[in-house]
């Protein structure tokens, strides 16, 4: 059976959303496939003040995710892949959510505008990587019509990660 996704809505992220975004991931099971610990604020700092650099110069970057009532729940976008090993040279779109929001398909909704947004700069295709543990991510690469194209040990922890890749 298809629900209807939820109204999502996509902006650039301020330094405040900083805060939230720390609030709402300082949460072992959202932080499970991202380090497995809460990160310290001045990540969340450093993040949002890259992500209003990436969309000055290139049109799209991780936005902060807002409800029906324009709270904000998590981030989707992309951004070029910031390391040094993977996909390098390539736009990588991901997501990350409150808790309290999962398994409401905000994230397939958010994702879905991201790939409109980014086909609009002229991006040419996407990879998303995942740890391949996380079955809530790779379902939701499934339903944007991404495939599996490559897999690698991340040099940090030595985990799986599936890349999988949509031509736009």
């Amino acid at each position: 059976m298809n629900r209807a996704l939820p109204v999502v809505r996509l902006r650039v992220p301020t330094h405040e959303d900083a805060f939230v975004w720390h609030r709402l991931f300082d949460d072992p099971d959202v932080m499970e496939f991202h380090g497995g610990r809460s990160a310290e604020l001045s990540v969340y700092e450093e993040l949002t003040a890259r992500q209003r650099r990436h969309d000055a110069e290139c049109g799209f970057c991780l936005w902060s995710m807002l409800d029906e009532s324009d709270g904000i729940i998590g981030f989707t976008g992309a951004q070029p892949w910031p390391e040094d090993w993977g996909p390098k040279g390539e736009i990588e779109i991901g997501w990350r959510l409150g808790r309290a929001y999962w398994g409401k398909g905000y994230v397939t909704a958010a994702a879905r505008q991201t790939l409109e947004r980014v086909r609009a700069a002229g991006v040419p295709r996407v990879v998303a990587m995942v740890d391949a543990r996380n079955s809530r991510s790779i379902a939701v690469t499934q339903r944007l019509g991404m495939r599996l194209a490559e897999t690698f040990t991340t040099p940090v922890g030595r985990v799986e990660a599936h890349c999988y890749r949509l031509d736009l």
